[in-house]
Formats: structure tokens, sequence, C-alpha cells
């Protein structure tokens, strides 16, 4: 496993993360997560990604016993929440001061830790003033509960104006982004965040490399049993799959798994390691349900060197979609 810096600071995180999005919970249990965050952390991934809003909070519940059950000591890994969606009613929801303190909270006690390494703001809060939310992030990263905050699918402006409120103020600035990014994907990271690549050195933790599972190549003759398209609460996976919009996509993925054919490698560890050649990319969040599929996805590390620049262009050719 390789390590990046996440973005201006001096934390590394590993190249590869492992997310609970979908899995906990709704597929896994304690004694099945606990064997897939040792699987992850055995071949050398650091980060462990989750938020309040995730299977209702059971999916940090679930994380903290799995950490517990495997007693790893606090300072070998990383952990990280998200606030945004809490509850129902008004107080628990936005990125208001009082949310966020009361979130960040919960999700200590649900992870059973003493701070959160990361802590994101999983949406914008149109009613919330940004100064509001960075002063909020602030005040956890002095009371030592957060290391660093970041940001998740927020516009570069959005983001540029907390940068610029944190040093207008001297409160601390957001650290890091996480956006959707795989190969169907890219504009956000590739074009509109680059003055925050150049300017503020910006770090991203990308979800959904495969294209919820797209990119793997399991849907191009039709829909497998046991996949997240055919859990209840991830229909809109199902129906977006099923859209006008996606037949060109299931084209191209049969392209692109015959390209990885010829050059000798699984579809899911090109598009993998497609995701791992931008470097502005600082770790790419894994979601794999069961211990072989994640064994696989780590294993791009062993393609990167075949994933060479003649590779990739001929990959662009197919996608036809370079911002």
């Amino acid at each position: 496993m390789n390590y990046r810096q996440l973005g201006r600071s001096g934390l590394k995180v590993s190249e590869f993360s492992y997310g609970s999005w979908v899995t906990f919970s709704f597929q896994l249990g304690v004694d099945e997560a606990a064997a897939m965050m040792k699987t992850a952390f055995d071949h050398g991934v650091n980060f462990f990604d989750n938020a309040e809003v995730y299977a209702n909070g059971e999916s940090e519940i679930i994380m903290g016993q799995a950490l517990k059950k495997l007693g790893l000591s606090r300072d070998i890994f990383i952990v990280s929440s998200k606030v945004f969606w809490g509850g129902e009613r008004p107080t628990q929801q936005g990125l208001s001061h009082k949310h966020i303190i009361d979130a960040c909270h919960g999700a200590l006690e649900r992870l059973q830790v003493d701070y959160l390494d990361l802590y994101f703001c999983h949406r914008p809060d149109p009613e919330t003033p940004i100064e509001e939310t960075v002063r909020a992030m602030h005040t956890l990263i002095m009371q030592g509960k957060v290391c660093y905050w970041g940001t998740s699918e927020w516009s570069v402006g959005q983001i540029e104006e907390a940068y610029t409120i944190a040093r207008e103020m001297g409160l601390t600035p957001p650290t890091m982004e996480q956006p959707e990014y795989n190969m169907f994907n890219r504009v956000k990271l590739e074009q509109e965040y680059l003055p925050l690549f150049e300017k503020e050195q910006l770090g991203t933790t990308i979800w959904s490399p495969l294209c919820s599972g797209l990119l793997t190549g399991k849907y191009m003759d039709g829909e497998p049993q046991g996949t997240r398209t055919s859990l209840k609460n991830y229909k809109f996976i199902k129906d977006q799959f099923e859209s006008d919009e996606f037949i060109q996509r299931h084209e191209q993925v049969r392209q692109l798994h015959s390209l990885a054919q010829e050059a000798g490698l699984p579809l899911v560890n090109m598009a993998l390691g497609w995701c791992l050649k931008n470097p502005n990319v600082s770790s790419v969040i894994l979601g794999a349900s069961r211990p072989e599929q994640l064994k696989q996805n780590l294993k791009t590390e062993e393609y990167m060197s075949t994933i060479d620049d003649s590779l990739m262009a001929r990959i662009e050719t197919i996608l036809d979609n370079r911002p």
C-alpha cells in the first residue's frame, strides 16, 4: 500500500480506504464488518469512512464495535464521520453550529472514539451562513474532538468562501473535499476543482470509484443476485442503471472490459487504477461487501505499472468525456 499526503496537511492516508455506506447494517453485521476491516487493515488500509446518516447511525455503531473487536491502537487508524442528515427534527439537520456540535458528540459515542480524524460537511447548507459552519468546525478542532475538517460535494465557490472566512477570522480552513469520482463522473474533480488544487492544495477522498458497481462489469448481462441494486433502500441505483442515460455507459463498460482483458488485468482494477492515476486524489474509498471483492480491489496496486500512458490513452478513446 502506498500513502498520500491529505492535501496541505501532514496526515498520510492510504491510497485505498474502506467505507461503510450501503454495506454496514444493510449487508454486514458487526462480525462481518470486523472481518472486512481487518482484511483492509492487513493490506495497509488506514482510513475508515463513515457518516451520521448511514443506516441512521447504525453504521457508525457497527464500525465502533468492530474497531473495539479488532483492538486496534487508536494511533494507527483514521476514522471519519460526516454531518448533515442526523434526524427528522429541525435541529437534527443541516450545518448549524448546534447540529455540527451535537452530531460530532453522537458520532464519537457511536464510534467509541475520543476524537474524529476527519469530519466532513456532507452537503452544503443554503440555510446556514458558511461563517457559522467554519466557526463550529474550528471550535471542535480547538477542543481536540476533530483533527481535520472538510466538505463533500460543495461547489468551488462555497469552498473558496470557507477558505476566505477562515483566513480573515483566524479560523481553521477545510483540508479536504469528498466528491464522487469515476470514469463517468469526472468534471468536478478534473475541471472545477483545479483552482483549489493549485492554490489551496485541497485533498480529496473520493467515493463511488466504480460508479456503484457499474465499472466492475458485473451488470453487463443483467442484474446478478446479492448486489446493492437489490436492496430496498437503494432502489434508486437500480433505476439509474436502467435509465436511458446509462444505455451508452453499459456499452462503454463492455468496451472497457475487452480492453482490460487485452491489457491483462481485471476491469475493476483498471477502473480503480484509473482513479489513482489522478495526482489530486488522496484516497479512493472502497465499498466492497465481501472479502474476495475487497482483496481483488486492493490488488490494484499490483497493476499500476500496467496502467501506463498508452493504456490511459486507449481508455480515453472509449470514454470520450474528458472535461
